[in-house]
């Protein structure tokens, strides 16, 4: 069973920047895992931000500019580095991992920009 855990979240002013982490736990093969990071502000529906694998990524296009989405295998870590914020961006954040119909889940980390 892998365990997803991230960090990173906070209080941050628009503009600001941020790296979320997601430690991957319990399991192996991480490096042929898709990472995804998701996320969902209240009353609103859950939104694919970014998505990893081995040599492509993906950028959902409000972000696209400001966000970068990296791994490190020997880490077992996904990173989220968001850069220019906007009160908009605010939001849980969850990391996503996906191997075949293996999917697993973190429990997300609060990412809050306001003045």
């Amino acid at each position: 069973q892998v365990q997803l855990a991230e960090s990173g979240g906070g209080l941050v002013q628009p503009g600001g920047s941020l790296r979320l982490s997601c430690a991957a736990s319990g399991g192996s093969m991480f490096s042929d895992y898709v990472m995804r990071w998701y996320r969902q502000a209240p009353g609103k529906q859950r939104e694919l931000v970014a998505a990893i694998t081995s040599g492509d990524q993906y950028y959902t296009e409000s972000v696209k500019g400001r966000f970068t989405i990296s791994r490190d295998n020997t880490k077992n870590t996904v990173y989220l580095q968001m850069n220019s914020l906007k009160p908009e961006d605010t939001a849980v954040y969850r990391c996503n991992g996906a191997l075949g119909v293996i999917s697993y889940w973190g429990q997300g980390t609060q990412v809050t920009v306001s003045s």
